[in-house]
């Protein structure tokens, strides 16, 4: 299904003449919702990807299950469903219905989930729509409350460390909210912060405030520092770096 582009966010800087340059074919790219729909899926081999949709699909079942609707030896499902439960994508239970060996069935684990598309994004631009039609107002009012809500989690977690030790947390901080954030003391009271991910890039493309909340909660985490954002992915960088100096 082809997407219609999306209007460039809000305040942001216009993308650069590279990028304004590149043919208007829709291309699939991670993590973006526009991506394939399927694309960590995809990337199994097919007999795995096979017997992990056979369990979506039906919630559980027996290897000998799965080897039916597939069509396959039951020694064939087995062969795949060994490294998925390795890999922690597949759980096992044994059910016992009588006297007799047990008969072991087949689940998905949560982890499972992250391999079929989640429309988080466009859910939320949806609704960020809708308050933006009513009240724009509502918009960076939403974005205001998001960001004293991280800055009230990282304060905990960074109370009563030096400030090395917080910068580090405060990118695990990143890091554990979807950023595969990552820091890098460059000088005396000075570090560099990097998100190689965006974890809300769907938005981030349709709002810009989505990108002031996050410069704004850095430096309120980091009081004691100037934060400064040295790249951009809206800009057209391939990551988000962030400059923070001691004062």
């Amino acid at each position: 299904m082809t997407v219609a582009p999306e209007s460039a966010p809000r305040g942001a800087a216009p993308p650069p003449a590279a990028v304004r340059d590149l043919p208007s074919e829709p291309v699939e790219l991670a993590p973006s919702e526009h991506a394939g729909r399927t694309v960590a899926l995809d990337s199994l081999p097919p007999g795995r990807r096979a017997v992990l949709s056979t369990l979506k699909t039906r919630g559980e079942a027996s290897a000998e299950e799965v080897a039916a609707v597939l069509g396959v030896t039951v020694s064939a499902v087995r062969q795949h469903l060994a490294p998925l439960e390795e890999h922690g994508l597949v759980a096992h239970r044994d059910q016992r219905p009588g006297p007799g060996r047990p008969r072991r069935r087949y689940c998905l684990t949560p982890a499972a989930e992250s391999l079929w598309p989640k429309r988080y994004g466009q859910l939320t631009n949806q609704l960020l729509t809708f308050f933006d039609d009513a009240d724009p107002d509502l918009v960076d009012q939403a974005f205001e409350h998001r960001r004293r809500v991280r800055v009230d989690r990282a304060r905990v977690r960074l109370e009563g460390r030096s400030f090395d030790d917080r910068v580090r947390e405060l990118a695990a901080v990143l890091d554990d909210d979807g950023y595969l954030a990552s820091c890098e003391r460059v000088g005396p009271g000075r570090w560099r912060v990097v998100e190689h991910n965006c974890a809300i890039l769907d938005v981030a493309e349709r709002y810009g405030a989505a990108c002031a909340s996050e410069l704004a909660f850095l430096r309120d985490a980091l009081p004691e520092a100037d934060v400064n954002r040295t790249a951009h992915m809206m800009a057209g960088a391939h990551v988000c770096a962030y400059d923070i100096r001691l004062r």
